[in-house]
């Protein structure tokens, strides 16, 4: 079925509004480049909104009751925030999930070395990646580093226009006739993507200094081996106060440096990095700051290590959104267990995740009529999964048409999709997690080219159609339809 694009059905006003909304959307982009930046962002933007941390209400002995908006966050990498409706836990809950990490090379354990000349960071990839993609273009450093005493470092440098950036080298064309031949996911292999991050040695000078200030000869015999690597130690030191064997507890994150951008002549696309699927995350962010007075109450997810298979204590797999509906219930007077699996069975939620977005550059890769396409609204998946709808969610024919009157009623454009060509696509989300307290579930979100590229390319139209069918989800009271 052929759908109308969505820029053709907007009015002054709504495009106003469209390009109010994703101006923030850009700008969370640019402060979020990270979990640990994602969950700082919100937790500050949330506060001014009315919302409180559970922890807190808790310590300070009061109750919880319809209108109240509070927040837990697990180590700093994971929200989940709740908006308390005027109807009963027990009956369920609206819930919006998405997922803050993305893809992107971590700095090792013991990553400094020195070779050719060069100081370089080992690193290993985080998701899937196409790993040549990474070579030659500016690279940003984002983390934290913890030293013993529990002081806490923040790092982030490549992204001023003052800062210096990093790289990973290629092999230059005059010389790569054997890198050619070459397999695409062997041109460039996992361990040389190490980032350059100096070349000057220490200088003789400083040496000269720190043998005054009682180096032994062993330190100084480690200058003249790796001289380039003594100066960025050196660097690290008197930035940061961090020594190298602050490296084992530390967590940098290497991205692309530089801003979410509009794309094309016309404005209508943006072009950053972390789109899938930091997009959904703000997208359900913003659809929860709208509402207001839900009979129903509210829930958005925002998790950790989607990009690995949602494992750890941070991701989807973890018990800490089960624990906090648990807390949330007790707060509210309504915790028994029976009482939560009731809570949980009866809710209905919106797995929030990007989609494949239809490339006519690989059209053979698609099935044109079940594809998503840019610029035409919001994407629902019924399933994802792949080969036989392997390790997918397969959302429920009811399901799919209580969704469909809302957005109805709502005037919300969308498509459905799937991720590829049958025996070719495939991917997962945190679906298939919450479905497994046997609540609906399905996917939803926006379509995105280059997904997992270091620069991913969004419609603004789609962006901004996906919130408001977000913020139109959460107003309505189950699968009874009404409001």
């Amino acid at each position: 079925m052929e759908k109308q694009n969505v820029w053709e059905t907007y009015d002054a006003d709504r495009l106003k509004e469209l390009e109010h909304f994703t101006k923030e959307y850009m700008q969370f982009l640019d402060e979020g480049k990270t979990e640990r930046e994602c969950i700082d962002y919100i937790v500050n933007r949330i506060e001014t909104e009315g919302y409180q941390e559970l922890e807190a209400v808790r310590g300070a002995g009061r109750s919880l009751q319809a209108g109240d908006k509070v927040y837990h966050v697990c180590m700093n990498k994971s929200i989940v925030m709740f908006h308390i409706g005027s109807r009963p836990l027990e009956e369920g809950m609206n819930i919006l999930g998405a997922h803050v990490d993305s893809p992107r090379l971590d700095v090792k354990q013991d990553p400094l070395y020195e070779e050719g000349g060069f100081a370089y960071l080992d690193t290993h990839y985080y998701g899937g990646v196409k790993k040549y993609q990474w070579v030659t273009i500016p690279l940003a450093l984002h983390g934290v580093v913890v030293k013993k005493d529990g002081t806490t470092i923040e790092i982030k440098v490549g992204e001023d226009a003052e800062d210096p950036v990093f790289f990973i080298s290629d092999l230059l064309i005059h010389l790569a006739a054997e890198q050619l031949e070459k397999k695409a996911n062997k041109v460039i292999e996992g361990e040389a993507l190490d980032i350059i991050v100096g070349n000057r040695p220490l200088k003789l000078e400083q040496e000269k200094e720190q043998t005054e200030e009682g180096s032994s000869d062993e330190k100084k015999t480690e200058n003249k081996k790796d001289p380039v690597k003594q100066g960025i130690l050196k660097l690290l030191k008197d930035d940061y106060d961090m020594e190298e064997e602050d490296f084992l507890s530390a967590e940098l994150e290497v991205v692309p440096a530089g801003k979410a951008r509009e794309a094309g002549f016309d404005r209508s696309m943006i072009l950053a990095y972390g789109q899938d699927d930091r997009v959904c995350a703000f997208a359900s962010l913003k659809a929860m700051l709208e509402l207001e007075a839900p009979m129903r109450t509210a829930c958005c997810i925002l998790v950790d290590k989607e990009e690995i298979g949602s494992v750890g204590a941070t991701g989807m797999r973890s018990r800490f959104f089960e624990n906090s509906v648990a807390e949330l219930m007790a707060l509210c007077g309504d915790y028994h267990d029976l009482a939560l699996r009731r809570c949980l069975a009866a809710s209905t939620m919106l797995s929030s995740d990007v989609s494949s977005a239809f490339d006519p550059t690989y059209a053979a890769s698609y099935d044109k009529k079940n594809a998503a396409y840019m610029g035409r609204g919001m994407v629902f998946n019924k399933f994802t999964g792949s080969r036989g709808k392997s390790g997918s969610n397969d959302a429920n024919a009811e399901y799919i048409a209580y969704i469909r009157d809302i957005f109805e009623k709502e005037q919300v454009r969308l498509q459905t999709a799937e991720l590829g060509r049958v025996d070719l696509g495939g991917g997962g989300t945190i679906a298939y997690i919450l479905a497994l307290y046997g609540m609906q579930v399905i996917d939803s979100g926006v379509a995105v080219l280059n997904m997992h590229a270091p620069w991913e390319a969004t419609s603004k139209a789609d962006v901004f159609e996906t919130k408001r069918g977000y913020a139109a989800f959460l107003k309505y009271n189950g699968m009874n339809n009404t409001k």
